[in-house]
């Protein structure tokens, strides 16, 4: 049967460190926000506790004995490291590490991520941006919000909102000899493709009927849905866009929806939390906020 480790009392401990690291029993009391008399009986305790004199009582006050200065070297650094353990952890809850999927945290979260620093001064954001799923055991980060078909969304994935999908492109193209009516007219245009998105002009021309317009050799692929929304935006063709995504450009005029047939497909972007940080205050309250956003923002 292992023996029973021998620990004084913590409170006692506690304010031996603090009147031998202050050398003072007053300073001590001040530190602890406690009297002077408290601080006196804690130190009787622990010095009963160990049966020995930790302190020499003077006239002009206390002093360190050669076994309170002996044991105070040696809890002295274990105090420290408490400290220190303490203030990284509370810095690392005063920050929220946020990993968003790139096209929503260019086209969406950064419009908005200034109003909940606004709001939340105390709590600062740390963003990264990414494609891939999250690794929360491998990568440090509080939050990801990712691109996920709903069918393989898991229980804890919280729905921010669905994947609502239509043609945009630039009013230039309007001008041009080439009608721009309805979907058969798009033969007439270089579709341009996401690279991470190939399925959405697929799934839309199914959606109106135009399966036949799926010609790969009139569609341009590029790296990335911000890169298509861009090209499309100065005249270069017809890029799928992500319509929730491109509130700002298509209220301003820079993209239009030219047949005005949107498509909800069944997947969205999901917001995912760290096990181990859901329930901290950060990660609450970015929740409740981005909710609260999304709410808004449909209505």
């Amino acid at each position: 049967m292992a023996s029973m480790r021998r620990i004084p009392p913590l409170n006692a401990l506690k304010v031996f460190e603090a009147a031998a690291r202050l050398g003072n029993l007053t300073k001590a009391a001040e530190e602890l926000n406690v009297s002077q008399s408290a601080v006196s009986r804690q130190i009787l305790l622990i010095e009963d506790y160990l049966g020995v004199r930790l302190f020499q009582r003077e006239a002009r006050g206390v002093s360190l004995t050669k076994l309170g200065m002996e044991y105070q070297q040696e809890i002295g650094p274990a105090f420290a490291g408490i400290v220190r353990a303490t203030e990284r952890i509370h810095r690392q809850d005063k920050t929220l590490r946020i990993r968003a999927y790139t096209t929503f945290a260019a086209k969406w979260l950064l419009r908005y991520l200034p109003g909940f620093e606004t709001a939340y001064p105390t709590i600062k954001v740390q963003l990264s941006t990414g494609v891939k799923p999250a690794n929360f055991d491998r990568d440090e980060q509080d939050i990801s919000i990712e691109f996920v078909r709903d069918d393989q969304a898991g229980p804890s994935a919280l729905k921010l909102f669905s994947d609502i999908i239509e043609p945009v492109c630039s009013t230039a193209l309007l001008q041009g000899k080439a009608p721009l009516n309805v979907p058969e007219d798009l033969r007439h245009f270089k579709l341009l493709d996401s690279h991470y998105r190939t399925a959405d002009w697929p799934e839309w021309l199914a959606f109106v009927d135009g399966m036949h317009l799926n010609n790969k050799d009139s569609r341009a692929s590029l790296p990335s849905s911000l890169l298509a929304y861009q090209a499309a935006a100065e005249g270069l063709g017809i890029a799928m866009g992500q319509t929730r995504l491109l509130k700002q450009e298509l209220e301003s005029g820079r993209l239009i929806t030219p047949f005005n047939k949107p498509m909800e497909r069944a997947a969205g972007y999901y917001l995912l939390t760290s096990t181990t940080q859901e329930h901290s205050y950060g990660v609450t309250i970015f929740c409740e906020w981005i909710q609260r956003q999304v709410r808004d923002a449909i209505a």
